[in-house]
């Protein structure tokens, strides 16, 4: 029977790319360089939102200039230090690759920069898989609000019932319920299985080859 599913939205940074940690990193170092100390284990806990909500769920007090400060000192960062540390993790091209031979079309919804995700396209060679893109710029507010998976399902063509996201972290599988999307996540962003049940997601798989090794049984091919 042919699957009910027509687009699939991936997200990327944690999910198609091991860079989750790298964007841990490259925080620490813009608030250390700001003045801000804060705990490493609580920007881990906020990966995967952007810089909009994750500054103020760190640093509440600081006001709205300081916030965008430190965004772009950590997207400055990222880029010169980080970015080219990113990797794809393994059969992350052989799932996309997978998803548009059973004719789903693919749709990535980053809270990344244009540039970041251009530059993962390129890395993982999926520019001839990809049917649409959401970056950050495209949106006003990031992950956990539904906007980037809200615009990511207006360009797949389809209604949310044949639509599945695949995420990473706890904000992805909000972010994509809030926009009528349910969320296959994946344990490779480093959040806890009890977290990304909790947030809603239908299925958790350790990684991108574990989905792909199972993806007959997945929801991906329901």
């Amino acid at each position: 029977m042919p699957s009910s599913i027509r687009a699939v939205l991936f997200d990327i940074d944690g999910t198609l790319i091991d860079s989750n940690d790298l964007h841990v990193q490259a925080w620490a170092q813009a608030f250390a360089e700001r003045g801000h100390a804060v705990d490493r284990d609580a920007i881990a806990g906020q990966i995967g939102k952007g810089g909009d909500n994750l500054v103020p769920a760190l640093l509440p007090d600081v006001p709205p200039v300081e916030q965008k400060g430190l965004s772009k000192a950590q997207g400055r960062l990222f880029k010169q230090v980080f970015l080219d540390r990113a990797k794809p993790f393994p059969q992350a091209r052989a799932l996309v690759e997978r998803v548009a031979a059973a004719g789903a079309r693919v749709v990535l919804a980053s809270s990344a920069s244009q540039e970041e995700l251009d530059h993962y396209v390129a890395l993982m060679g999926i520019g001839d898989l990809v049917a649409a893109s959401t970056s950050i710029d495209d949106v006003e507010t990031s992950k956990p609000a539904p906007d980037i998976f809200a615009v990511a399902l207006e360009k797949s063509d389809f209604p949310a019932a044949q639509v599945i996201a695949v995420g990473d972290t706890p904000y992805d599988v909000e972010a994509a319920a809030k926009a009528g999307v349910a969320t296959v996540a994946l344990l490779s962003g480093g959040f806890d299985r009890d977290v990304l049940t909790a947030a809603g997601a239908v299925a958790i798989y350790d990684d991108v080859a574990a989905l792909l090794a199972n993806y007959e049984a997945s929801p991906l091919a329901c």
